[in-house]
């Protein structure tokens, strides 16, 4: 039995032939009335890279930051942000740092107190390395 195609729009097999344009089959779907010449074949990205990239928003750090991070578009990171309306929290004084370290390094940054004492931080895993956000949490 040969593979039934679906409606890339509303995801129907209630399909028809509808032509041919390009030297390629085209089809109009009978519950959306959507034309369609092949499955739509796009470059899908994982999941992780979404939710770090929306983390990355969240945390303070701009669209070019975060693709130079992840090594994807920024407008695909905005187009996320837009996509889940994702809003970063309102404050003027909150200014994060980032680093991006090896596990070793990572072991020897927390080995000194003094990069502890009065810091908020994050620390999340980027591949095969790990990025430390870290922000002032207290104003003398």
């Amino acid at each position: 039995m040969p593979l039934q195609k679906k409606c890339p729009k509303c995801s129907s097999f209630s399909l028809i032939k509808s032509g041919i344009i390009g030297n390629r089959q085209r089809y109009k779907c009978k519950e959306c009335a959507y034309y369609f010449t092949v499955d739509k074949i796009g470059k899908e990205i994982d999941n992780y890279f979404v939710v770090k990239a929306l983390q990355l928003y969240i945390e303070g750090l701009s669209f070019r930051e975060s693709e130079r991070i992840l090594g994807i578009s920024h407008v695909t990171i905005s187009n996320w942000i837009k996509k889940y309306n994702i809003k970063r929290p309102i404050n003027a004084t909150y200014h994060p740092t980032y680093k991006i370290l090896s596990e070793s390094e990572l072991q020897e940054y927390f080995k000194s107190r003094e990069n502890l004492k009065g810091k908020g931080m994050i620390i999340t895993e980027v591949g095969d390395k790990f990025m430390l956000i870290k922000w002032d949490r207290f104003k003398d």
